[in-house]
């Protein structure tokens, strides 16, 4: 294989996984106190089995499907103005997240299902310091406060997401070539 068909392989990748991180959105287990969409199930998987700058760009198409008034993001909102609301903070860390993630799990030679966990959690807290970061700002509230309504009714969902994606890039890492 050429690089240039490795390349195109990767951007299709890429833009496989902005879709269906799109589709995640509406992919919603209704539980209480916070429903649980699939969406950073989709980021996990596309960051380890595309390696940081692939998973990155599938979270920029994401992003970008959303910016041009696909209503892809959480609640069927779209446009640019979600970026710069109180959730914008979070979908950048999508981008930063799944680039970290990536890059985490790709440096430990026949990484395992434990590794994967680990550079999961990393990309998580980082997408959430983002996103409690800019909803203390966009919304007024101290970055506790920020915290307790933007992260931990969020973190049992994102637990089990975390595992389950990190059992299916287990058993996919060695099936998906890019």
């Amino acid at each position: 294989m050429t690089r240039e068909n490795g390349s195109v392989r990767g951007i299709v990748y890429a833009a496989l996984f902005g879709a269906l991180t799109a589709a995640g959105a509406f992919i919603i287990i209704p539980l209480p106190p916070v429903p649980i969409t699939a969406q950073t199930f989709f980021l996990n998987v596309a960051a380890v089995l595309l390696g940081g700058p692939l998973g990155a760009a599938s979270q920029f198409i994401y992003i970008m499907l959303g910016v041009v008034g696909i209503p892809v993001f959480a609640g069927g909102k779209a446009g640019l103005g979600v970026l710069f609301g109180p959730t914008g903070g979070y979908l950048i860390g999508f981008i930063i997240g799944a680039f970290v993630i990536g890059f985490i799990a790709n440096r430990k030679k026949d990484a395992g299902l434990l590794w994967y966990v680990f550079s999961m959690s990393i990309g998580m807290v980082i997408i959430y310091t983002i996103g409690v970061v800019q909803l203390s700002f966009v919304a007024k509230l101290s970055l506790i406060k920020a915290a307790t309504v933007g992260v931990l009714p969020f973190l049992p969902g994102d637990i089990l997401k975390i595992i389950l994606a990190a059992i299916v890039s287990v058993k996919l890492k060695n099936r998906i070539k890019v």
